[in-house]
């Protein structure tokens, strides 16, 4: 049988952190499980609080569960914290978890039993719904320069149709699709893929390294989305409402297209 692990990173905000490990600990029960919450030096001391449920059996494990706690002592960003728990990982499959995320069945192992009779897929995510059950219309083709304009700035009509393109609006999404974009929200790869690219490029502080890393993913194998499987995302959009969010997001997007090659 598989084995799965999953990590959810954590600056700040720990309740909502302990709601997604809650969530994903009642699920998932089919295969055994090792999940890392990995604190990323927050400020308001979730580390501390991480800790603490661990400790007094808030957050508790079931059978072939186990809760691993990584407190770094910088904020090393998004892939830097996903990264700290590569050399420890002994899985089959890894999934990366927001700590807005929340399950609502065992979609871990429903997506590991998906990859184990599809052996030329390599990474692969579900679908994902606001809380209030919409669905999340989120990025399946390589960056676009002029989507992602669109994206921040969607009054700029003229512009839709890149959108469009970058979001496969005229696919039939209703069934397993081959996609070039994976969402970090909530994403799962084979684990000795994972480690063979490396994880994360570093360089990426925030924004676009899960674009990044499904392009190394992409030469390893296919990677699908896989609607039939679904979960939560409370999707806090900070690019959107803070300047300096946004500014780091425009330092990542040249990141990969010097990397990747520059789309329209």
């Amino acid at each position: 049988m598989p084995t799965l692990s999953a990590t959810i990173v954590v600056y700040n905000g720990a309740e909502e952190a302990l709601a997604a490990a809650a969530s994903v600990l009642r699920y998932t029960q089919k295969y055994a499980l090792t999940l890392y919450l990995v604190d990323n030096a927050s400020p308001d001391h979730s580390g501390d609080t991480l800790q603490a449920a661990l400790t007094n059996g808030r957050l508790s494990c079931g059978e072939n569960q186990e809760v691993r706690l990584i407190r770094s002592p910088k904020n090393k960003g998004f892939g830097g914290g996903h990264n700290l728990v590569l050399n420890e990982l002994t899985s089959d499959y890894h999934f990366i978890l927001n700590p807005d995320i929340l399950v609502e069945s065992d979609v871990l192992s429903d997506m590991a039993d998906w990859m184990e009779q599809n052996p030329q897929a390599v990474m692969a995510r579900p679908s994902l719904k606001f809380p209030d059950g919409r669905e999340q219309i989120l990025p399946l083709k390589k960056c676009s320069a002029l989507a992602l304009i669109y994206r921040q700035l969607p009054y700029l009509g003229f512009l839709k149709h890149f959108h469009d393109r970058y979001v496969m609006a005229d696919a039939d999404l209703s069934k397993p699709t081959e996609i070039e974009f994976c969402t970090g929200s909530f994403s799962m790869l084979r684990t000795d893929v994972m480690k063979k690219i490396g994880g994360f490029d570093e360089g990426y502080f925030m924004y676009v390294e899960d674009a990044d890393l499904t392009q190394k993913a992409w030469q390893e194998g296919k990677v699908y989305l896989l609607p039939q499987f679904t979960a939560i995302h409370a999707w806090h959009r900070a690019p959107h409402t803070d300047c300096a969010h946004f500014k780091m997001q425009t330092k990542s997007m040249l990141r990969y297209f010097s990397k990747w090659g520059f789309r329209f």
